[in-house]
């Protein structure tokens, strides 16, 4: 492990991420935890790709705040180049913070669009992420 992958690592770790795994960043904004986007982008050693980018990756970092707009809609759109085997993961602020999003509006939108929900997990000071997984196996 090089030393730009001995910073810290615990939120990749936590999230699964291994390196050079491809990660496709959706509802980016000024709000975004930074710190945990570069650490991210180190451990994997792979830049984010935007919404834009149509590579087939390993999992998608999707942004979601109340009042985003419909949440199904988002997590269908965040299947579009997601690996069979890939996951989704939902950042959400944590309870309190502004455009916090109530578990129940993830655990109702995940099966419309063909997900379900795993595990929860406090990644960064102000987001928590959701890891959701196909149910198309």
């Amino acid at each position: 492990m090089n030393e730009t992958k001995t910073a810290d690592t615990r939120a990749a770790v936590l999230l699964g991420f291994k390196d050079e795994d491809l990660i496709q960043e959706l509802g980016y904004d000024e709000d975004v935890d930074f710190d945990l986007r570069e650490d991210l982008e180190d451990f994997t050693g792979s830049e984010l790709l935007d919404e834009d980018d149509q590579e087939v990756v390993d999992a998608v970092l999707l942004w979601w705040r109340d009042g985003d707009g419909d949440l199904v809609d988002a997590l269908v759109d965040s299947l579009i180049t997601l690996d069979e085997k890939g996951v989704v993961w939902v950042l959400t602020p944590k309870s309190g913070r502004e455009g916090h999003v109530p578990p129940a509006d993830l655990q109702e939108a995940a099966p419309t669009a063909g997900l379900k929900l795993t595990t929860t997990a406090a990644v960064s000071p102000d987001w928590a992420a959701t890891r959701l997984v196909t149910t198309k196996f």
